[in-house]
């Protein structure tokens, strides 16, 4: 900030009567949400392109004749920037109240998605009334398609393109887009098929940055109707050595879910398909707990861990005094903690004195 006293220099706007520095190529919202101003939106996502198709975020500008799109407008120098009158205010309240109006059901589960709870806030901020505009509504779900990991529920979608855009500008995979125009209007895949049957990926993107949950994580809503609150644990995936940030959702002592850090420095909200979904095993009923040793009967039987570490020493010794130490090569899981796969590249290059250490994960 710029002391009341200090004249505007060539990068400083006025907004809310505040002087405010900003940088080239900054726009007004990003000026306004580092300056801690209250800027609604339901369209953007840090990650993409301004897109401008919510509106919410419209600020008064001085000597402009309308609102203009904050997400969309350069900072320039000179502006002078009012985020919060009496007539903006009420110019965003009636949009939501449309978009309220609109969607069947404005109250979803926040296991849906990172996201999924943008419009409610909003609407709750707000005091929208959701039925003034009660009518006609849009959007066709596809709760038939039947793959395992993403619902489509379009009859919340509102339409503000940010999963078609997440799927084209940060995947790359343009798997989605949207058709008709109107009420008519629509999110689908090529030639109107399944998921499974288009280009995604299922990276979970889409998901991750709805802001309604018309896009749902399947697998987290299993999960909806288990007793107490979500908690968020953040964490490192540790499927590859990219080192995803990422937050697991768990409900008492049980992983429900996994989503994405939007702010981690190696993925920028984003996870590949193991990563986003595959977590079921820290759960499986087949999970091992005990060490197992073949017996002499050729069957596998539960065993202490001293004795399990007996004989996988016996028969490392074995290996080695016979074909030498570069017989030995450690694999390490995927599915292991990062402490895990320093232990075993400790393990292999120390102990046996081999770098013979992979791990399942590299492709």
């Amino acid at each position: 900030m710029i002391p009341k006293n200090k004249t505007r220099t060539a990068t400083s706007i006025s907004l809310d009567g505040m002087e405010v520095e900003f940088d080239g190529g900054e726009t007004i919202y990003e000026v306004a949400k580092r300056s801690a101003k209250k800027v609604p939106t339901l369209c953007h996502d840090p990650r993409l392109e301004a897109f401008g198709a919510c509106r919410l975020c419209v600020v008064e500008i001085e000597g402009m004749p309308n609102p203009v799109a904050a997400c969309t407008t350069p900072a320039t120098s000179g502006m002078a920037v009012k985020t919060c009158t009496e007539a903006i205010e009420k110019h965003r309240r009636t949009l939501l109240e449309l978009i309220a109006s609109e969607n069947r059901e404005n109250e979803v589960s926040e296991l849906r998605g990172h996201s999924s709870q943008e419009l409610k806030t909003l609407l709750d901020d707000y005091g929208v009334q959701k039925d003034r505009f009660a009518g006609r509504q849009s959007g066709i779900s596809n709760k038939a398609d039947d793959n395992p990991f993403i619902l489509r529920d379009y009859d919340l979608c509102i339409s503000c393109y940010r999963c078609v855009r997440v799927c084209a500008e940060q995947e790359g995979d343009h798997a989605i887009t949207m058709i008709n125009r109107g009420f008519e209007k629509q999110i689908t895949t090529e030639f109107d098929g399944n998921l499974k049957e288009s280009a995604c990926t299922f990276c979970g993107q889409c998901v991750q940055t709805c802001p309604t949950g018309a896009l749902g994580d399947r697998k987290a809503m299993r999960s909806e109707s288990l007793p107490g609150g979500t908690e968020k644990t953040r964490t490192v995936c540790p499927y590859c050595g990219v080192g995803c940030s990422m937050d697991l959702l768990t409900k008492e002592d049980r992983l429900v879910g996994v989503q994405p850090a939007i702010d981690g420095p190696a993925n920028e909200g984003a996870l590949c398909i193991k990563g986003q979904f595959a977590f079921d095993f820290v759960q499986h009923e087949d999970r091992l707990k005990t060490p197992l040793a073949r017996g002499k009967d050729g069957e596998l039987h539960e065993v202490d861990w001293d004795t399990a570490l007996d004989l996988a020493a016996s028969g490392f010794r074995k290996v080695i005094e016979k074909h030498g130490r570069h017989a030995v090569y450690g694999v390490a899981s995927g599915r292991a903690p990062h402490e895990a796969a320093y232990t075993m590249q400790k393990f292999i290059r120390a102990g046996f004195g081999t770098n013979q250490i992979d791990n399942c994960s590299r492709a």
